[in-house]
């Protein structure tokens, strides 16, 4: 448990409250990201935590701040904070397949106790992580130091009995305060805003700035690049991103499609006047590299189907880029078309890197479509 009290230790001078009474970082000028303004409390840590690969958007331009944190997710946040160590022991839980990104984060939290699962075997990863579950963890980490009871929360009766330690002390340090009424809300549960704050601050205290390049853990990195026309496709690949733990890559155009253009049943629309003009299918990309290109091991590579091939957009960003010792996924979107050959056309326009068969979905995929395909690829 060292480790457990040197890192709970450091987690104390800097976990703030889960009732929002949080002190803002500086300002940022520009987040990238349209539902997080410049002068918003958590600005400064959204782009911090999505910069350094902890949590990722919910889409290329969107944070989802009062979203909530899942339990998958809260660990593995931690396990990457904790460097990614190497993970032997730990329970094999029946709903955490080993191929989920959170699943070395998984086994490391239960063999160190401080993620623990249920009765029944089960770890329930994608429950939301509760108030008072967040304040077993850090409970945890911080050693499960012993607490004054002090006075009761009103709602103290409705505190979990693994839990009610865990409040005390949370309360007596200051890590997690009551809310209106002197309610402690033990099944409320943590935004995403509070958990990227909650991760700066820890980063920031453990001197982990920008300037360093974290240890290779050995695991495998995951981009998502897609290019949608209509929203289908982009929904589908936050999906897999979700699944794999996979960052996200649009694919843009310098001149985006609009509806119009998009009218297939116009034969003056661009997209058909395209069609027709092979030559004009070389589309200029706003951005053709992803940062970071070369760190990826998997590329999960997205499109909808335009005349039985991928929309050429996609050719575009395939040419500009090096798949060598890349493993690459196609998957694709559409009504009624299937696949066909469009992965291999892609596979012989990029030359090299490992293409294996693709996926297509229906427009309107459901997470849970997008999980069992990629945990059928068995990636780990």
């Amino acid at each position: 448990m060292k480790t457990c009290k040197r890192m709970g230790a450091l987690l104390l001078a800097l976990i703030l409250t889960l009732s929002l009474s949080i002190t803002a970082f500086a300002a940022v000028e520009d987040t990238g990201f349209s539902d997080v303004d410049a002068d918003d409390w958590f600005a400064e840590s959204a782009v911090y935590v999505r910069d350094h690969g902890i949590m990722n958007g919910t889409s290329a331009t969107t944070f989802d701040p009062n979203g909530t944190t899942s339990r998958g997710q809260i660990t593995a946040i931690l396990y990457r904070a904790a460097g990614s160590p190497a993970v032997s022991g730990g329970t094999a839980y029946s709903d955490v397949a080993e191929t989920a990104y959170y699943a070395a984060a998984v086994r490391w939290a239960s063999a160190s106790g401080v993620v623990t699962g249920y009765a029944d075997g089960t770890f329930h990863p994608n429950d939301p992580i509760t108030r008072q579950q967040l304040a077993a963890i850090l409970w945890r980490y911080a050693g499960s130091p012993a607490a004054e009871s002090g006075t009761d929360f009103a709602d103290e009766a409705a505190i979990a009995a693994y839990a009610v330690t865990a409040v005390d002390w949370a309360r007596d340090t200051g890590v997690i305060t009551g809310r209106d009424g002197n309610r402690f809300d033990p099944s409320g549960r943590a935004t995403r805003a509070q958990a990227a704050v909650i991760l700066h601050r820890y980063l920031e205290l453990l001197g982990s700035g920008a300037e360093e390049t974290p240890e290779d853990s050995g695991e495998t990195r995951v981009l998502v690049a897609y290019f949608s026309a209509t929203g289908n496709t982009e929904g589908v690949a936050n999906a897999i991103a979700d699944v794999t733990g996979g960052d996200l890559f649009e694919i843009t155009p310098a001149d985006p499609y609009t509806s119009a253009d998009l009218n297939w049943t116009d034969e003056n629309s661009r997209v058909v006047y395209e069609y027709e003009n092979p030559e004009e299918r070389d589309v200029a990309l706003a951005q053709e590299t992803p940062a970071a290109w070369a760190d990826y091991d998997v590329v999960f590579l997205g499109y909808p189907i335009w005349w039985g091939i991928a929309a050429w957009p996609v050719s575009s960003f395939v040419a500009a880029n090096d798949f060598a010792g890349k493993t690459v996924i196609p998957f694709c979107t559409s009504s009624s078309s299937g696949l066909g050959q469009s992965g291999d056309l892609l596979a012989d326009l990029a030359g090299n890197g490992t293409w294996l068969e693709g996926q297509r979905f229906r427009g309107g995929a459901s997470e849970a479509d997008a999980a069992a395909w990629v945990e059928s690829l068995n990636l780990a």
